[in-house]
């Protein structure tokens, strides 16, 4: 815990984006720097809208164990949200989403 994904059709600097993405996590959220995880899936195509243009989307999902507040889960999704685009190759015009959600209770790791 937590669990990072990250979908993309941007260019991302994606270690640079982990490793400015996981001190942040550990500040905001109260864990450890070595249970932050990260998977980055580059998606080959997205439609939004009617189609009409072709834009670019980063999304990051954060699960974490449960007991954090939605008060502070939002303040963490505002925070990635603010760290996207240094990240991002060209990122006028690229739309930028955070979800932060709990772990499902089946949740187990080693």
């Amino acid at each position: 815990m937590p669990q990072i994904t990250v979908e993309h059709s941007a260019s991302l600097d994606r270690r640079g984006f982990a490793r400015a993405l996981h001190p942040l996590v550990v500040e905001t959220v109260d864990t450890t720097l070595g249970a932050c995880k990260t998977r980055f899936r580059e998606v080959d195509e997205t439609v939004v809208g009617d189609g009409a243009a072709e834009e670019v989307l980063v999304h990051v999902e954060i699960a974490l164990l449960t007991g954090r507040t939605d008060a502070l889960k939002g303040r963490l999704a505002e925070a990635v949200l603010a760290l996207l685009p240094e990240y991002v190759k060209a990122p006028d015009g690229v739309r930028l989403s955070v979800e932060v959600r709990d772990l499902e209770a089946s949740y187990r790791s080693r």
